[in-house]
């Protein structure tokens, strides 16, 4: 695994200052129960809609969102439940709207976080908020998060090209759990590494991870 930046880890207490103060409190142990309710409400047939959930990923992912501040922007795939925690969207608010249905396209403009179903379709969008920051000057960074599968398409070599190319605030993060719905990703391309694993490229984050779930749902009552 590979990660950018340098990161520490924060405790919560009282004496948290002002300026230390991390942008959530989360663990990994709450991050594992998040899930785990949402798949008992799924297996329960309270979430009528396709749910796509972590597991096995959250040091890393706590890890990832140490640099990230407010006004930063992050991009998701379908798979989104811990990066709209760990941006600061309140616990509540995120669970409600997947029992509504849109765990697959959570988003919330105003913790500036976007998740797209669409395979690849979030990731031109992420490039053309990172180049709207670059022209208005924000201090801001963009964070897109894309699966294996995704990071071997066209749309996302092209927008990595282009972002390196005119040096955009983005960093994208390929995310292996080794599926590509319900096949494996490396099958498919019929190659033994993904295209960015072991790379050096200062806009590309990669990390590998086994999930106990499947590609969709919780793994008993259905699979979309």
């Amino acid at each position: 695994m590979r990660v950018f930046g340098t990161f520490s880890f924060y405790a919560a207490s009282s004496e948290t200052t002002t300026k230390t103060k991390p942008m959530n409190f989360y663990t990994k142990n709450t991050l594992i129960a998040f899930e785990n309710e949402v798949a008992e409400l799924f297996n329960s047939a309270k979430i009528r809609s396709p749910v796509h959930l972590y597991s096995g990923n959250e040091d890393v992912m706590l890890d990832l969102f140490r640099p990230i501040k407010k006004e930063d922007w992050v991009f998701c795939s379908w798979r989104s439940h811990y990066q709209c925690l760990l941006k600061g969207v309140p616990k509540q608010l995120v669970l409600d709207r997947i029992i509504e249905g849109k765990s697959i396209s959570l988003c919330f403009p105003e913790y500036r976080i976007y998740s797209s179903a669409i395979v690849g379709g979030i990731v031109p969008v992420a490039v053309g908020a990172a180049m709207a920051l670059k022209r208005s000057g924000e201090n801001a960074t963009v964070y897109c998060f894309i699966g294996d599968m995704t990071s071997e398409t066209g749309i996302v070599h092209e927008s990595i090209k282009f972002s390196k190319n005119h040096d955009l605030p983005i960093r994208f993060i390929v995310e292996d759990n080794g599926k590509s719905v319900c096949t494996d990703t490396r099958q498919v391309w019929a190659q033994e590494k993904l295209s960015y694993e072991d790379s050096e490229d200062e806009f590309v984050t990669y990390y590998r991870y086994e999930t106990k779930y499947p590609h969709a749902g919780a793994g008993v009552r259905v699979q979309f």
